[in-house]
């Protein structure tokens, strides 16, 4: 973020009381303890990540740009996978929604894990973020954080309403997606990460091997949660996701017809980086594992924060990254300043 530190401390300070004000009301409406403060429905389950050999048919510079950090080191490491829904409210999974998935890889005790234990993502279905930057984000955690919404909107200057409104055309465009098993959606990350030093990056992680087609029961509230622990169970083969890096190229990628400099790509998190200039190549695989769904309680200790935990090479960049780890960081901390564990029924996943 540019500008007048001073300023972008307190907005950040307002989003943040935003948030938690949210994630309280959400708990005391649904008469539960404190999920997270967005995506609090979930289900967790084991996988493994299959680092490939990137430069196996690619090109030597290709292979070169690519291979950093973990993608530098072929092999298979454990991770958790967490599905989750991304309201903030406890929802019927027959509710139309964006879903997320994101996961942590843990790091071998000598070697990568020098810096850092474990490499997390997060990842949701849609390829941008509704939310273009840090002001859209504290617009939307000042309204739906407060007690009464219109009053709140009302109360904002007129640029900051449009703002808001964009936020929200945004949310409602994406969130009309096909109810689908989790295991058989596409993700994005939505925000860019380091890819060593001079690199920048998107991640995407699209299903390689679906489970078998299956019908959701729309009428059972957790019919996402409960066919993903169908799959889990019974079927013979596992759903894997191939993943992919999309390299920024600001001399190949257009927006609206124009080129654009790096920082543009970086800070508007609301602007799709085009595919068809600037494609995904494959670096790794995440496979599910049978039987492997985590308990109520094991959910509640898997989070996620892509900025805290990450190897250095794989730093998250933009001003939305920096704050969302802050927002995430308060929202945990809420849930275990309480008496009462996300495990509990009601809080479903622990998420």
């Amino acid at each position: 973020m540019e500008g007048n530190p001073a300023a972008d401390e307190a907005e950040i300070a307002e989003m943040v009381r935003g948030f938690l004000a949210l994630q309280a009301r959400t708990a005391a409406e649904e008469n539960r303890p404190l999920c997270r403060g967005v995506h609090a429905k979930g289900v967790c389950a084991g996988a493994v990540f299959e680092v490939l050999d990137v430069a196996q048919g690619r090109e030597p510079a290709l292979a070169a740009r690519l291979a950093r950090g973990i993608y530098a080191c072929p092999g298979t490491y454990p991770a958790t996978v967490r599905f989750s829904n991304s309201d903030p409210n406890v929802n019927s999974d027959s509710r139309q929604d964006i879903r997320g998935m994101a996961f942590r890889v843990e790091l071998p005790p000598n070697g990568l894990a020098a810096e850092a234990a474990r490499q997390d993502y997060s990842m949701q279905s849609a390829p941008a973020l509704p939310f273009n930057d840090v002001r859209a984000l504290t617009l939307y955690a000042k309204v739906f954080g407060a007690d009464n919404h219109a009053m709140a909107l009302q109360s904002l200057p007129f640029r900051d309403q449009l703002i808001f409104a964009q936020t929200m055309v945004g949310v409602m465009r994406q969130s009309r997606q096909p109810v689908r098993p989790y295991q058989q959606l596409r993700y994005w990350s939505g925000t860019p990460f380091r890819n060593g030093p001079q690199e920048i990056v998107k991640y995407s992680a699209w299903p390689a091997a679906a489970s078998s087609d299956c019908t959701l029961e729309r009428r059972n509230p957790n019919a996402l949660r409960d066919e993903l622990i169908r799959h889990l169970n019974e079927d013979a083969a596992m759903s894997s996701f191939d993943f992919g890096l999309q390299l920024l190229d600001v001399q190949r990628m257009t927006h609206q017809g124009r080129h654009r400099d790096a920082d543009f790509w970086i800070e508007n998190a609301a602007v799709e980086w085009p595919e068809g200039e600037a494609p995904f190549h494959t670096v790794a695989r995440l496979t599910l594992l049978p039987r492997s769904q985590l308990g109520p309680e094991a959910c509640d200790d898997v989070h996620i924060n892509v900025s805290k935990n990450t190897m250095a090479d794989l730093a998250p960049v933009g001003s939305v990254n920096r704050v969302r780890s802050m927002v995430v960081a308060a929202s945990q901390n809420a849930r275990r300043g309480g008496t009462m564990r996300a495990a509990d029924r009601n809080c479903p996943g622990g998420l």
